[in-house]
């Protein structure tokens, strides 16, 4: 009698996390309030133009940072060699800018 050999099949499929439409809409909610508070900024007279600036720019970085999350999914897994690059860019600009600072005005 031949041995009776039980083969189980392993269902390799990898099941992966899908992000709902929720989480879209609600990104794309907060882009659209950030884009109208940055306009609503500039529109407004009366408001000091140094604040304003500097609101324009913390806004733009928080801009940034909800784009790159949900948009273009950095947060996820296998993202490290995009975010390495985009932070070295970011140090080079950086010190660029400060070089230049320097430069103009020695």
């Amino acid at each position: 009698m031949a041995g009776h050999e039980q083969t189980t099949q392993r269902s390799d499929v990898k099941t992966t996390k899908q992000e709902g439409s929720k989480k879209h809409i609600i990104a794309f909610i907060f882009s659209i309030l950030l884009t109208f508070i940055a306009f609503a900024l500039v529109m407004a007279g009366e408001i000091n133009i140094d604040f304003v600036y500097i609101l324009l720019v913390v806004l733009a970085i928080v801009q940034v940072f909800v784009q790159m999350a949900f948009w273009m999914h950095m947060k996820d897994r296998g993202h490290t060699f995009a975010i390495i690059a985009i932070l070295s860019g970011v140090i080079v600009v950086f010190t660029c800018v400060i070089m230049a600072l320097f430069w103009t005005t020695w």
